[in-house]
C-alpha cells in the first residue's frame, strides 16, 4: 500500500492557509501515487489551540476547513486528517480529538483519540473527551488501526504517577490492525525521535505489525514540532525517515508476508540526526516560526561578546536571515575591549549589521541623579542593575522604532536562579535559549564552532560575565555551571527537593543555596519573555509553581 504521510506546519486558527496547505499536500499525494494520505493530528486548526477550544466561532471554522476538504479531496485517495469533533454523548466534554477518512468525498471512518495527556504543557483533557470505542479501518484489504499521537504512550509513563486505565493499542491489535498509524503533534524535546521510534518499535515487534508515525512541522509559540515522521516494517526496523520541517513522505507499507523479506542490501536502515544537530535545527525553527505567525521581520539584540548572545545571534541569522539581524554592542565602564572586538569579529563572521552605544552617558546621568541619597552608600547590586537597565530601555526603544522583535539572550542557569535583571537584560518579546542550561549553550556552541566554523574560539574560552563592576565573573556569584546544572536539572526536570538531591551525593548547604535562590525567583521568570521549549521541563506554561510560598522547606 502506497501511504503519504504529510507533515504539515499548521499556524493556530489560520483555517483558509491551514487548508490549503493541506490540499496542495494531498495533491501532490494523490500525484505520486498513494493510496491513503495521512495528516497531523489537529491538522486543520494546529495545535495547541487552547482555550480558543472554548470559542464556538472557533469550532465552527474548524467543521468549515474540514467540508472544504471533505468536497476537494481528489478521488479514489483516502486523506486521514485530524481535526475537531463533537461529543456525540449528553455527558462528558462537547468536543474530541478526532482523526477522520475521507474517501470520494464521504466520511468513510472516525477515531478520537482515547488517552488525553494532562502534563508539563499539555492539557487536553480541559478540553476533549476520550474514546471509548477503538475500532480499525478496512481499506483496500487490510485492517488499519489509528493511533493519535498519546495513544502509543500507554506503557511509556510520559509523567511520574500517571497511569492510563485503557490500553488503545492492544484493542487495535485484538480487533486484527494489520497496521498502525499514528497521526500526532508531538514537539520537539531533546532525544524525543529516539523515544518515540523505540516506543513504535516495541509496537510493531509486539504486534508484528508495520508502524507508520506521521508527525506535524513547523512551531507555535513555545513549541517546536520537528515533523520526523518515519516508517518502522513489521520487525521493528526503521525503513523511512523524514526531514526536519513541512515535507511528505511517500512509503511503500508491506502489509503481506512482510517478515519473510529479508532486507535489501542495498536499503540500509536510515540513522537517527545528531542530537546537537536536532538541537540547533529546532532552536532555530522556534525562532523562525515566532517572528513569522506574530508578523516579525526584523529582530536585534544586544551583543555582549559573550557566549549567550553569540549563540542567538547565530541562531537568529539561521532563521530570518543575517540581512535581517542588528546586533546592538552596549559597552560600559567596566566592558572590556575583548568583548567589543569579540562581538565586531562574530558579526563579521555572520555578515549582520552591528551598532555600538555606548551607556556611559546615561549611566552617568543616573549615579548624578542618585547621588544626594546614594552619598556614603557602598555601591552593590542597585548600581549594576542600573546599567542593565540602560541597556533594556535602549533595546526597547530600537524595537519600538524600527518594529524589530528584542530578543533576549538569558540561558536556563540564570532564569533559575534568578541571575538577571528584570527590565534589564530580561528585556525582549522573545528568548531562543531560555530552555538550555549554560553547560548546554557551551555544548551547542562548541558543536557548531567544529562543525561550521561559527562563534570564535575567543568567545567560548572567555570566563562568562556581566561585566557590571571591574573584574566580574558569573562564578563570584554561583556555582561553577556544572555544578550547578545539575543539581538544577535534578530539581526543575526530575521534580527532586532538597533531601533527595543531597541524598546524591551533592553537597547539603550549596542545595539549599541553590533551590533557595531558584524559589525566590519564580516572581521574575513569571514576567519572562516566553523561549523556545526543548527539555522535558521548561519555564512556563509546562512548570507551575506559586510565587508567595514558604521556601524553608525545599
Amino acid at each position: 500500500m502506497q501511504i503519504a504521510l504529510i507533515q504539515l506546519d499548521s499556524t493556530v486558527g489560520d483555517f483558509p492557509g491551514n487548508l490549503a496547505k493541506a490540499i496542495k499536500q494531498i495533491g501532490l499525494a494523490a500525484a505520486a501515487g498513494a493510496e491513503l494520505a495521512v495528516l497531523p493530528e489537529l491538522a486543520l486548526c494546529g495545535y495547541a489551540p487552547m482555550d480558543l477550544l472554548d470559542q464556538d466561532a472557533f469550532i465552527e471554522q474548524d467543521e468549515r476547513a474540514f467540508r472544504q476538504l471533505q468536497d476537494s479531496a481528489p478521488a479514489n485517495l483516502a486523506v486521514a486528517v485530524g481535526h475537531i469533533g463533537r461529543n456525540p454523548s449528553h455527558t462528558g466534554r462537547r468536543l474530541r480529538n478526532v482523526v477522520s477518512v475521507i474517501l470520494n468525498g464521504q466520511v468513510v471512518f472516525e477515531q478520537a483519540k482515547t488517552l488525553l495527556p494532562n502534563y508539563d504543557v499539555f492539557d487536553e483533557t480541559r478540553y476533549f473527551e476520550p474514546a471509548t470505542v477503538r475500532a480499525v479501518f478496512n481499506f483496500g484489504g487490510f485492517r488499519l488501526g489509528f493511533a493519535i499521537c498519546e495513544d502509543i504512550w500507554y506503557e511509556a509513563a510520559p509523567s511520574p504517577g500517571l497511569h492510563y486505565p485503557v490500553d488503545p493499542l492492544a484493542e487495535l491489535l485484538d480487533a486484527g490492525a494489520d497496521c498502525i498509524i499514528v497521526p500526532s503533534a508531538s514537539p520537539y524535546q531533546l532525544d524525543k525521535l529516539a523515544l518515540r521510534v523505540e516506543l513504535c518499535r516495541r509496537l510493531a515487534r509486539t504486534g508484528g505489525v508495520p508502524v507508520a508515525y506521521c508527525n506535524t512541522a513547523g512551531a507555535n509559540d513555545s513549541l517546536v514540532f520537528d515533523g520526523r515522521s518515519f516508517v518502522l516494517d513489521n520487525r521493528g526496523q526503521l525503513v523511512q525517515l523524514a526531514g526536519f520541517g513541512e515535507s511528505l513522505l511517500l512509503a511503500d507499507l508491506l502489509l503481506d508476508d512482510q517478515a519473510a523479506r529479508p532486507p535489501a542490501a542495498d536499503n540500509a536502515a536510515p540513522a537517527l540526526p545528531h542530537r546537537l544537530a536536532e538541537l540547533e535545527s529546532a532552536l532555530v525553527a522556534g525562532i523562525r516560526g515566532y517572528m513569522a505567525k506574530c508578523g516579525f521581520k526584523k529582530a536585534h539584540l544586544g551583543l555582549s561578546g559573550g557566549i549567550d548572545s553569540a549563540i542567538v545571534a547565530v541562531l537568529v541569522a539561521k532563521a530570518i536571515g543575517p540581512e535581517n539581524l542588528t546586533c546592538i554592542s552596549l559597552p560600559s565602564r567596566y566592558s572590556s575591549e575583548g568583548s567589543v572586538n569579540h562581538s565586531r569579529e562574530l558579526c563579521a563572521q555572520l555578515n549582520c549589521r552591528l551598532e555600538t552605544i555606548a551607556i556611559e552617558g546615561p549611566f552617568s546621568s543616573l549615579l548624578s541623579a542618585f547621588a544626594p541619597y546614594f552619598t556614603g552608600l557602598v555601591a552593590n547590586l542597585t548600581e549594576e542593575n542600573l546599567q542593565a537597565r540602560i541597556r533594556g530601555v535602549l533595546l526597547m526603544g530600537w524595537s519600538n522604532k524600527f518594529d524589530s522583535l528584542l530578543l533576549t539572550t538569558g540561558n536556563k542557569s540564570e532564569i533559575a536562579v534568578g541571575y538577571c535583571t528584570l527590565y534589564g537584560d530580561m528585556c525582549g518579546g522573545f528568548n531562543p535559549i531560555g530552555d538550555l542550561f549554560k553547560t548546554e549553550v557551551y555544548e551547542l556552541c562548541e558543536y557548531i564552532h567544529a562543525t561550521q566554523g561559527l562563534i570564535p574560539r575567543s568567545i567560548i574560552d572567555k570566563a562568562p560575565s556581566a561585566e557590571l563592576r571591574p573584574n566580574q565573573t558569573d562564578q563570584d556569584s554561583l556555582p561553577p555551571y556544572p555544578l550547578l546544572d545539575a543539581i538544577l536539572r535534578l530539581h526543575i526536570e526530575s521534580n527532586l527537593d532538597r533531601a533527595a538531591i543531597v541524598a546524591q551525593g551533592f553537597d547539603s548547604a550549596i542545595v539549599s543555596r541553590v533551590l533557595t535562590l531558584c524559589a525566590r525567583a519564580e516572581y521574575k521568570r513569571r514576567q519572562a519573555a516566553p523561549l523556545v521549549k526543548v527539555s522535558p521541563r521548561a519555564f512556563g506554561l509546562g512548570r507551575r509553581i506559586p510565587m508567595a510560598r514558604a521556601i524553608h522547606e525545599l
